[in-house]
């Protein structure tokens, strides 16, 4: 009981952080973005290996690097990863830069209904009744905002399929949390680094302008290490019903904060929107929670 209840209040945390991002980002808008992902990735990269040396996981890291270069097939595999995270990195933050944190929101609801229709597609996996209603009703959802703007909502629909995708790959990288997002920052790191030479040849490197500049950025690396690893932690001891109704924290502190902080407008049409997601989200949500109950009893 003690270990569930530790659980929730890892669950509880990482989503909490997550959902408080934004404000991170508002903080180094002035940054160019693609400075701020090449910035996040290395850093990143250098808080997971410390992590790594103080958890004492340098072995397992060594050896599953090994590995990778003698299976090619997991190597591409683990190259997909991290280009599908760190572009939605680069679009999450873009959003929020660009005064577009409620469509980032947006995205975030319907990430569990996005990794569910992925699951059909790419493993056969097979819809119940109210798993197939929750999605036709986030589909609604999109459908409506699509047509009320005459535009298609882009950047919910790129950081849910990213993400989606990006958990599809995660169910076959099989390795523990911190190495593989140690081997996924490593992966694309060379390609950061690259950038930000470029950046220093063109004189157009912030990190350098001023202490609070390379602070914030070189904080990226914590910003996005530190709430994964709390829901790893939790994942070890809460059930998998009860994480999907504690992760829409995260998107609802974004959406406040994106209304009563930004002041971002809230028109009818998103209201329509996230009513249908809300609903989809409420079916999927309940009829998952009931399912796993019923396992649990018998």
């Amino acid at each position: 009981m003690n270990n569930e209840k530790d659980g929730v209040m890892y669950a509880i945390f990482s989503y909490i952080l997550w959902g408080l991002t934004p404000l991170y980002w508002k903080l180094v808008q002035h940054i160019s973005s693609g400075e701020i992902l090449a910035q996040r990735v290395i850093w990143s990269y250098i808080f997971v290996l410390f992590l790594i040396i103080v958890t004492k996981k340098w072995r397992d890291y060594i050896t599953f690097t090994k590995g990778l270069l003698k299976n090619l097939k997991l190597l591409s595999l683990l190259v997909i990863a991290s280009l599908l995270i760190s572009s939605n990195w680069g679009i999450f933050m873009w959003a929020v830069i660009n005064g577009r944190i409620v469509e980032a929101s947006l995205g975030q609801y319907i990430n569990p209904l996005t990794s569910m229709i992925i699951g059909v597609l790419a493993l056969k996996e097979r819809l119940t009744v109210f798993q197939t209603l929750s999605f036709i009703l986030a589909d609604l959802g999109v459908l409506s905002l699509s047509l009320a703007y005459g535009v298609f909502p882009w950047i919910s629909l790129c950081l849910a399929l990213t993400f989606g995708f990006y958990g599809l790959l995660k169910k076959k990288i099989n390795t523990d949390s911190t190495v593989s997002l140690a081997l996924e920052t490593m992966v694309i790191t060379p390609i950061a680094l690259s950038y930000l030479i470029y950046l220093i040849i063109e004189n157009r490197l912030q990190f350098i302008e001023s202490v609070p500049n390379s602070l914030l950025l070189i904080g990226t690396g914590v910003v996005t290490a530190l709430p994964l690893l709390l829901f790893t932690k939790s994942a070890q001891k809460v059930t998998l019903s009860l994480l999907g109704i504690l992760q829409y924290i995260s998107p609802t502190i974004a959406l406040i904060t994106g209304i009563f902080l930004y002041h971002e407008t809230l028109t009818n049409a998103h209201i329509i929107a996230f009513s249908f997601i809300w609903l989809g989200l409420a079916v999927y949500s309940s009829s998952s929670f009931v399912k796993n109950r019923k396992k649990t009893n018998f």
